[in-house]
């Protein structure tokens, strides 16, 4: 599902993120990206999201190589990419079903299909009936399940988060992993960057660590408990999207 081959990445300020990295992550499969800050992590999943194109090498994901997709293919693409931000990137002025509705109706999916796939988003990640609540209304923890249904609401074959518990305690981290494991289960590839060790050693997942752009690669075995400046600009950030001034308020037409 997601290759890379001898991939190296420098950015306009001369510094080197990655050097000759060469990984392959399989469909279905969940992989934490563990390492210190501006160890390389976020540049590989920019690298994946195709925010970023490689300086060196070639990243395939799905079967395309992103050093040979023109422009006008790009967003195409990015569809098939679901993000999840730490600081969830909602849109304040707008309720949660307009925020999880975003992706689908920037690629123009009819309304009642738009309103059908919002709520199985939102009730696959338990906000089902928030429908009409603003992101300042809600919890920090339901903040970010907001920005996990928005990124699986174009069923997206790849989902890559970026620090997505970094503003969790403990116990809403696990709920969060519990999440990513079930849309694993149906077939997701899942790419993780993240600095909470404790986290990773409860997975029971793949670990790839990254140290000054190189990688070592690794599994931890812990089960699942059951269910009760990296570049000129550090972190993953979205790439051009939309004049969201000139979205309609769905809600307002409902």
């Amino acid at each position: 599902m997601i290759r890379f081959e001898r991939v190296s990445k420098r950015y306009p300020n001369g510094r080197e993120a990655l050097l000759n990295v060469s990984l392959a992550i399989e469909p279905g499969e969940m992989v934490f990206l563990t390492g210190r800050s501006g160890a390389g992590k976020s540049s590989v999943l920019k690298l994946i999201a195709l925010l970023e194109r490689p300086t060196r090498g070639t990243v395939t994901v799905d079967g395309a190589n992103t050093s040979r997709l023109p422009s006008r293919a790009i967003p195409a693409f990015r569809r098939k990419i679901g993000v999840v931000f730490q600081d969830h990137k909602l849109l304040p002025d707008r309720p949660v079903f307009d925020n999880v509705a975003l992706p689908l109706l920037v690629a123009g999916t009819p309304l009642r299909e738009l309103d059908k796939r919002v709520r199985a988003a939102l009730d696959q990640v338990g906000l089902l009936g928030k429908e009409r609540v603003l992101p300042g209304e809600l919890s920090i923890g339901e903040q970010q399940r907001v920005g996990i249904a928005r990124a699986v609401i174009a069923k997206p074959p790849v989902l890559i988060a970026d620090e997505p518990t970094g503003n969790l305690d403990h116990g809403l981290a696990l709920e969060v992993m519990r999440l990513f494991r079930r849309f694993q289960e149906v077939g997701v590839t899942i790419v993780i960057a993240t600095h909470d060790l404790s986290l990773v050693q409860e997975s029971g997942q793949r670990v790839i660590h990254i140290d000054n752009g190189q990688i070592s690669d690794g599994l931890v075995t812990a089960p699942v408990p059951p269910t009760a400046p990296e570049s000129p600009s550090s972190g993953l950030r979205a790439g051009p999207g939309p004049d969201l001034g000139s979205l309609p308020n769905l809600q307002a037409r409902r």
